[in-house]
């Protein structure tokens, strides 16, 4: 599948206007003045990858454990960094990350992705998570695009085999594993009191992923396996009747806890979005190069899009003050933090709606606000830091969270400056 033309997502869409270009250039800077330095910095040229803990007050630590979620979204930062921006210096932060994420991240023995390592890339966490192994394929399809290394990509296909031989059943896509993948109690994505079989988040960053192995190689197996989690999400992940998502489920997707996450439903509304636009731009290619394939670009455009767009709504509704986006609603109290990754991925999911629907310019609208929030308070801007974890409602910053843990990386604010950059190119 090697052979196949890479296709990109629809851009220049949007209908421009002087703000609108004043964000695209806005956050151009951010990118490439202050995301991609800071993460450059971070490199780790004696032990490979990148270093795993910033503290609050600034502090490195060299020793810290190195989070293989954290190596997989840097790879795929730097890969679409320089995809976009064509500058070779990125390309060798790229092939830096790459390389420890090949030689180190990825278990020889028994297949799959290690959840951590120690500082000098030694298993630590031996943990085999279906969320992590996603991850991996995500910056591996990026990798293989911004590079055409073909081993990144059969890397790529060996994770995706292991997820679809050995972390999923009939009903749907499973949790976590030890190193051998015998299943174990899912503590890494379970939170709020509950202990899930299974998560909407996983099942989320699956989609995710394979869209992006999807985009790169026109796989049909693939796309397969995208119609599948497409129906999961319509038929047992979205509810109706409270127009959100459903979070931590049993083992047949039968809900386990009354929470509504704010930053996910934004986020999963553009991504299902994009998901199905790479479906029917891999469907035009064939068409135009009279390829026969099954078209059913439009059964999921029809069946998928007036949810996004019942979610995009509901999330302006209930969760945006005005300014920037609430954490999430956890059986009926709201946690008021302005965590990073929210804030990013609302400023995606409100472009996202005004694209879809252009007479709805409360999205615009909501997409510039949230962004003055995230200048003003979201970006940390002591020189040598990037971006806080978390802010107050007010914007003061939560001083008790790191700038760089195993979880905040540049994957959520880098993808939101680079699809900002796309859609309003």
């Amino acid at each position: 599948m090697s052979g196949s033309k890479i296709v990109s997502p629809k851009c220049n869409t949007i209908p421009l206007d002087d703000d609108l270009l004043m964000l695209k250039d806005e956050v151009t800077k951010e990118l490439t003045m202050r995301i991609l330095p800071f993460w450059k910095s971070l490199m780790d040229d004696e032990d490979g990858g990148y270093y795993g803990y910033l503290s609050y007050d600034l502090q490195l630590d060299r020793k810290a454990e190195k989070g293989c979620i954290l190596n997989s979204r840097i790879t795929w930062f730097f890969s679409n960094a320089y995809t976009l921006l064509k500058d070779k210096k990125i390309l060798k932060e790229a092939e830096h990350a790459y390389a420890f994420l090949r030689d180190k991240c990825i278990d020889r023995e028994y297949g799959g992705i290690y959840w951590s390592l120690t500082h000098d890339g030694k298993p630590l966490d031996t943990t085999k998570h279906t969320y992590n192994q996603a991850f991996c394929i995500y910056a591996l399809s990026s990798y293989y695009e911004a590079t055409q290394d073909e081993e990144a990509l059969k890397l790529a296909y060996e994770l995706y085999d292991i997820i679809e031989t050995k972390c999923r059943d009939e009903v749907g896509y499973l949790e976590a594993f030890t190193r051998d993948f015998k299943p174990e109690s899912n503590e890494k994505l379970s939170e709020n009191g509950v202990m899930a079989d299974k998560t909407m988040n996983t099942l989320l960053h699956v989609f995710e992923a394979y869209t992006e192995l999807y985009r790169v190689t026109g796989d049909e197996k693939v796309k397969e396996r995208l119609c599948f989690i497409l129906d999961l999400f319509a038929d047992k992940i979205y509810n109706p009747e409270k127009k959100r998502q459903e979070v931590f489920f049993d083992a047949n997707y039968n809900t386990i806890l009354d929470l509504h996450s704010y930053g996910h439903d934004i986020e999963t509304a553009w991504l299902i979005d994009r998901g199905i636009e790479i479906i029917g731009l891999q469907e035009e290619r064939l068409v135009a190069e009279d390829v026969k394939t099954q078209p059913i670009y439009r059964h999921y455009y029809d069946k998928l899009t007036p949810i996004t767009k019942t979610l995009t709504k509901q999330i302006y509704e209930v969760a945006f003050d005005g300014n920037s986006l609430a954490n999430e609603c956890d059986r009926g109290v709201v946690n008021n933090l302005r965590v990073w990754w929210v804030q990013a991925e609302a400023v995606v999911g409100f472009l996202n709606g005004f694209e879809k629907e252009p007479d709805a310019r409360c999205y615009r609208d909501a997409a510039l606000a949230q962004w003055e929030f995230i200048q003003a308070h979201q970006i940390d801007r002591r020189p040598g830091s990037e971006w806080f974890w978390a802010t107050n409602a007010d914007g003061t910053p939560d001083e008790g969270r790191p700038i760089v843990e195993p979880w905040k990386c540049p994957y959520h604010n880098g993808r939101m400056c680079m699809e900002v950059i796309r859609r309003l190119g």
